[in-house]
């Protein structure tokens, strides 16, 4: 029954569109109407500034930490709810209740969470994921290959339980998905680059 609740509340917060509220409360415009539409880190940070950007990063990879440090307190380490509810807040942050089913892209979020369940391979992964950046300064591609790679670095590195290795499948799959307009604009050469000077 904890395990229950745990994912139910993971889902919860992670629909909480913490990007939407910042830009609303500084600017009072409403984020989905600027820029890519998303209400994620990347969109925050480009139309609204590096402040924001940041805030909405941290505090929706906090809530990916908050749900799963929740389940492993509610069922006492319990691995197969723990990997439930990483993957109840990324479905969250995607499919946002308070936003009619909508939302971002979850990256922020699932390295919150899946910091929080596998943190040495989140660690890797985020290195290569900020290599990638530096190198391409595309900040989707650098979510596409952690996204791609992190499946991998769980097996190679814990070689997990189940439940682990499973929800990181769902979550690369999940991200991926969302990711699908990224990968299209990569290959025609049309994607957006990082850009750290003023929002547009």
């Amino acid at each position: 029954m904890n395990g229950l609740i745990a994912v139910i509340v993971a889902y919860l917060v992670g629909g909480i569109p913490f990007g939407l509220l910042i830009v609303r409360l500084k600017t009072g415009a409403d984020v989905r109407e600027s820029g890519s539409g998303n209400i994620g880190a990347t969109n925050v940070l480009r139309t609204t500034g590096r402040l924001a950007g940041i805030l909405t990063l941290v505090l929706d990879a906090a809530k990916g930490t908050f749900a799963v440090w929740l389940a492993d307190k509610l069922t006492t380490g319990d691995v197969f709810w723990m990997s439930a509810t990483a993957l109840a807040v990324l479905f969250g942050h995607v499919f946002s209740p308070y936003l009619k089913f909508k939302g971002g892209k979850a990256v922020a979020s699932f390295l919150g969470a899946f910091g929080y369940l596998t943190p040495l391979p989140v660690l890797v992964i985020t290195i290569i994921f900020i290599l990638v950046i530096v190198i391409t300064r595309y900040l989707s591609l650098g979510s596409i290959t952690g996204a791609i790679l992190y499946p991998f670095a769980c097996l190679i590195i814990l070689h997990p339980e189940w439940p682990v290795l499973a929800s990181a499948v769902c979550a690369s799959a999940l991200i991926l998905w969302r990711h699908r307009e990224n990968i299209a604009r990569i290959r025609s050469g049309n994607e957006n680059i990082l850009n750290l000077g003023r929002p547009s």
